[in-house]
């Protein structure tokens, strides 16, 4: 029988078997093709698919109908899905979700890392998959994305030359105008349609990214669950006192129950960056304070920190799970940023060192231990690249048993992998947001004499496709 050939613009029938990244997703057809499938799919999914590209050993096609729904499906709340790019499971169980986060782990370490049967434990699943994040930012635009119902339209409802919300996927110069976000708190959509309102009622101009023009930046919003705190930090281009402070009454009218602080954050840089090259205080603290198990964090308006507070805390109860800290310990914390880890961590051992290339960050940090009383946190400002350069400098402070390392997605720097490993700390614990970067840098690991003894994934942020990790990896004798 002759090999059935297929060209651009085909249509094809398949059932989707795996997800994959972004919004893409694989199966095969009949005769055992391979397909890429893009979409907003979900596995057990039957559908219809127009072919966009044939390569020599599989399909890549376009969804364009769902023939039969998976039972794993489930109906997206938000109205904005498929369109808004922060929620790409939302039309999958929650649980099923966690399957598949776990899953995504396990394929990372046997396929990229080569650990046979990796020990890759069930999901910490967060106890609120909605509403759980503490900072959102919005961004203003002078081009609103047109959603399809609108394109049919013959009279729009809003004007196309104001938006506040989110960028569509790959778009940085469209922003869909967002009315609500299940992600975020009821405080901060309330902010969102109190700005929303002040900004049409003042014909203020949104940033234009290719004139370079207008005055609204970004919309950044914070939130302290302990506290009860709200943060509103408006970036603008100029800093316009009076507009600013009618801006703050309006919000402390509008957010009467809630203890408020407000701020300016100013640029007048040619990006969308949600941060400022100054900074005014309008109202409040210019800060909001939060609580991590018995340690209290001030958080200002460019600092960073966990976005999701309850599962900040499963994730570092995870870490100290499998860290066993005793109490004559020496642990080194690398890639520390503004010491929320190594604060946690201090707490169980003699003394802990934190590094970090972030000058703002190790500042932070230091502010974070003086609050909390803690003096047994040592901060440095280093490249962890040029780590080895600090050998002589940390030998003051005791060789580590356990490294605790938490990496940016990429990974760690190879540099700093070499002179972690040459320290023979007795336990490494690596925290992950990108089980590709954890799967490379294990492997590494491994080969120089350590154990993967187990990778607890962290569930911080439900609907997306993110998944946190913390992987033991221990030195064989």
């Amino acid at each position: 029988m002759a090999e059935e050939r297929f060209i651009k613009g085909d249509t094809i029938t398949l059932t989707v078997t795996d997800l994959a990244e972004k919004d893409q997703c694989f199966g095969r057809l009949d005769n055992g093709m391979a397909v890429m499938v893009s979409g907003m799919l979900a596995v057990g999914d039957r559908v219809s698919a127009r072919i966009k590209k044939v390569r020599q050993r599989y399909i890549e096609a376009i969804a364009i109908e769902i023939l039969e729904p998976s039972p794993e499906r489930t109906d997206p709340l938000c109205t904005y899905f498929g369109v808004c790019g922060g929620c790409k499971l939302m039309h999958i169980r929650y649980d099923v979700q966690l399957l598949y986060k776990q899953k995504k782990v396990t394929d990372a370490l046997e396929h990229l890392g080569g650990f046979s049967a990796p020990p890759v434990h069930p999901v910490h699943a967060a106890s609120s998959p909605f509403h759980y994040r503490n900072k959102i930012e919005f961004s203003f635009s002078n081009m609103r994305y047109l959603l399809t119902e609108e394109l049919l339209l013959e009279q729009l409802t809003r004007t196309k030359e104001f938006a506040l919300g989110f960028h569509t996927p790959g778009n940085y110069e469209k922003v869909i105008d967002i009315d609500y976000c299940y992600l975020a708190k009821e405080e901060m959509n309330r902010v969102l349609a109190l700005t929303r309102e002040f900004a049409l009622a003042h014909t203020l101009e949104p940033y234009g990214v290719k004139s370079h023009t207008g005055f609204l930046r970004n919309l950044v919003v914070r939130f302290s669950e302990n506290r009860q705190e709200v943060m509103v930090n408006l970036v603008t281009s100029w800093h316009d006192a009076t507009l600013m402070q009618r801006y703050t009454q309006h919000l402390k009218t509008g957010m009467e129950t809630k203890k408020l602080t407000v701020v300016n954050n100013v640029t007048e840089r040619h990006n969308t960056v949600a941060t400022g090259d100054a900074e005014f205080t309008l109202y409040g603290d210019g800060y909001i304070t939060e609580r991590l198990g018995m340690l209290d964090f001030r958080i200002s308006a460019n600092s960073f920190f966990q976005t999701n507070t309850a599962q900040a805390e499963v994730l570092y109860n995870s870490i100290l799970a499998v860290a066993k800290l005793q109490p004559d310990d020496t642990v080194y914390d690398l890639y520390c940023g503004t010491g929320t880890i190594t604060l946690y961590l201090a707490q169980h051992c003699r003394q802990v060192v934190g590094l970090e290339v972030v000058a703002s960050s190790i500042n932070d940090a230091r502010s974070n231990s003086e609050l909390n009383g803690i003096t047994n946190a040592t901060f440095f400002q280093v490249d962890l690249k040029d780590f080895r350069a600090m050998l002589e400098t940390l030998g003051a402070y005791d060789a580590p048993r356990v490294i605790v390392t938490d990496p940016p997605r990429a990974g760690m720097h190879p540099k700093a992998i070499k002179t972690m490993l040459d320290i023979k700390p007795e336990r490494i614990v690596y925290v992950s947001c990108n089980p590709a970067s954890l799967a490379r840098d294990g492997k590494e690991i491994a080969e120089a004499g350590y154990r993967l003894t187990s990778v607890q994934p962290v569930d911080m942020f439900p609907h997306t496709s993110h998944i946190e990790s913390v992987a033991c990896f221990e030195r064989c004798l």
